[in-house]
């Protein structure tokens, strides 16, 4: 309640602003790439490698060979270096022709001759998802792997009309079961709390193009799903009000509870493209890593919506934009037109030259687009062997040890922040002439040092007009600017356009930016809200205009230090 001031006095007061501004939501990177298994063409947030490789896998194995995808890899390194989330998107050859794996029956007495009591499906699409297959007497599939699943019926009480459902790695066995989740005391009954489809989830998702062109994630179902790996596709003898008034059971439900079995599931379409396809220094301009880059349309088409789809960095390992420029001209677009993310792309193939390479560069102007060259050899995290890798693989671990030990609007680059530790060698040993001209052209070249090793050494963006947005610190400054500031304008739409509003306003974003001038991201800054530009006609057209100018800090790329020779007897200068 308001104080009431009577008689006369001093009264003193307290005001509060202390208030610790809430920080932008961390959203990480984003890469879009094949993957061994998973949801296609969906979009997915992934937490941890070991997230990661439930939902996507790792490896594979073509003929008498092990490999994994530039993804996984990318995945790896991310999280390594400290990345908290990363958005995943998996894409496949002819996408509309993957389908999920469907569990073999969960028979119920009532439903041995006719339908099975309920059937489950595999969130991830794809053939490597079928464990059907015989059984031997140890209890292992002959399609189970480590990458599918099977499922139990564990426990059966007709008496509640309760059940238990495991879901079991796909190679796992009968003495030795790998338990990756389990449901208890769950129930056909829909009108209680345990019904199963409610507890398991029944929702999938599927990509839709609608008839003017737009395409988008369509989610169907009813209750959002708690397994990581199936969901509840029917239902089909469900047990509405299993028990009577006077609390016995229902005679007609007790054939219904599923009986204790175990089972598969299979049925899924969609073989990974592995025949004669391409991986690392072998990819090409028709077969990267088994695809070709019209396999990335949709999922650049989804990533373009800012609202659904969070991310501050993009990667596509495996596109280059010699050969894949179409795709990758339309990936600058989107971050462009999106204005909150920067595009980590590669310009040429294994093997190019530097001619070659600037030469790629040449062909682009964005500030939202960095590149790096040249290629890399790491030790695969998950094969154990010594791979070729694009640039693109690993910046966006880079970026997240520089995040993590220093700011987003630090330069990503040099021997503190920029030190490529997992790499084996570069493609080439640049010299400091190389070194020159990829600089010069906007490519940021990985140095080999004898003392440090590889690392990083250049920051710049595409855009060819030398300003303060020419360099990665300084585009990535605004993306965390504009992320913050965005959503503290987010709640101010359909508020009244008042003097009180734009003090809410201000009283947030100007103790951010000073917060960010305290850990050198700006030099000095000016928020301007007021009557200045918000005037009469202004408001007249229901908007709210606010002006926002910062100096941002610049790096020390170029270091000059002037040693001066003085005869004897000479004075230093003061």
């Amino acid at each position: 309640m308001a104080e009431q001031i009577v008689s006369p006095g001093v009264f003193t007061r307290e005001n509060d602003q202390s208030f610790i501004t809430q920080q932008p939501v961390q959203v990480g990177a984003a890469i879009v790439g094949p993957t061994v298994k998973g949801p296609v063409e969906i979009p997915t947030v992934v937490t941890s490698y070991s997230d990661y490789q439930n939902k996507f896998g790792t490896t594979f194995v073509s003929g008498n060979q092990t490999y994994s995808y530039l993804t996984s890899i990318s995945a790896y390194n991310y999280f390594q270096n400290g990345g908290t989330t990363l958005l995943v998107t998996r894409v496949v050859s002819q996408s509309s022709a993957w389908t999920s794996s469907l569990s073999t029956p969960i028979s119920s007495s009532a439903g041995a001759s006719s339908q099975p009591a309920f059937v489950l499906k595999t969130i991830s699409k794809g053939a490597i998802m079928n464990s059907s297959g015989s059984e031997n007497s140890a209890g292992v599939l002959t399609n189970g792997t480590v990458d599918n699943v099977r499922w139990e019926i564990s426990q059966a009480d007709t008496g509640s009309g309760t059940f238990t459902l495991l879901i079991r790695r796909g190679n796992d066995t009968t003495n030795d079961k790998v338990i990756l989740e389990t449901y208890a005391n769950i129930s056909l009954d829909p009108e209680q709390g345990n019904y199963v489809a409610r507890v398991i989830g029944d929702t999938y998702q599927e990509v839709v193009t609608d008839t003017d062109g737009n395409t988008y994630v369509e989610t169907i179902g009813t209750y959002p799903n708690a397994s990581r790996y199936v969901y509840v596709s029917s239902v089909n003898n469900p047990t509405p009000g299993y028990f009577n008034s006077d609390g016995t059971v229902k005679s007609n439900f007790t054939a219904s509870i599923p009986l204790i079995a175990s089972g598969t599931f299979g049925g899924a379409v969609g073989t990974l493209n592995i025949g004669g396809a391409n991986f690392y220094d072998k990819i090409n301009s028709t077969n990267t890593q088994g695809l070709t880059g019209a396999a990335y349309t949709t999922a650049f088409s989804l990533l373009a919506n800012k609202e659904e789809y969070s991310y501050k960095v993009i990667t596509t390992p495996g596109l280059y934009y010699a050969d894949y420029t179409s795709q990758l001209g339309t990936l600058m677009t989107t971050v462009q037109n999106r204005g909150d993310a920067i595009a980590v792309i590669d310009l040429v193939k294994y093997g190019a030259t530097i001619n070659e390479t600037t030469t790629q560069a040449g062909a682009n102007n964005t500030s939202y687009a960095a590149a790096y060259w040249p290629w890399v050899q790491i030790l695969n995290p998950d094969t154990g062997k010594f791979n070729w890798v694009p640039a693109s693989t690993l910046i966006p671990g880079v970026y997240a040890a520089n995040d993590t030990s220093a700011e987003p609007w630090f330069a990503p680059a040099g021997i503190n922040r920029g030190g490529l530790s997992q790499v084996i060698r570069p493609e080439r040993k640049l010299q400091r002439s190389d070194r020159d001209t990829l600089y010069e052209n906007n490519v940021n070249p990985i140095a080999n040092f004898p003392a440090t090793g590889p690392a990083v050494f250049g920051q710049k963006t595409l855009q060819k007009r030398a300003s303060a947005l020419d360099r990665v610190n300084v585009r990535r400054l605004l993306i965390e600017l504009k992320s913050f500031i965005g959503q503290v304008a987010n709640n101010l739409v359909f508020e009244p356009n008042t003097a009180a509003t734009r003090n809410a306003f201000l009283a947030q974003v100007n103790p951010y930016l000073e917060s960010v001038q305290q850990r050198q991201g700006v030099y000095a800054f000016k928020v301007v809200m007021d009557d200045s530009n918000n005037t009469p006609d202004v408001i007249d057209r229901n908007q709210l205009v606010g002006q926002i100018f910062i100096q941002p800090t610049r790096t020390a790329e170029f270091i000059v230090l002037d040693f001066n020779v003085l005869p004897t007897g000479a004075e230093f200068p003061a």
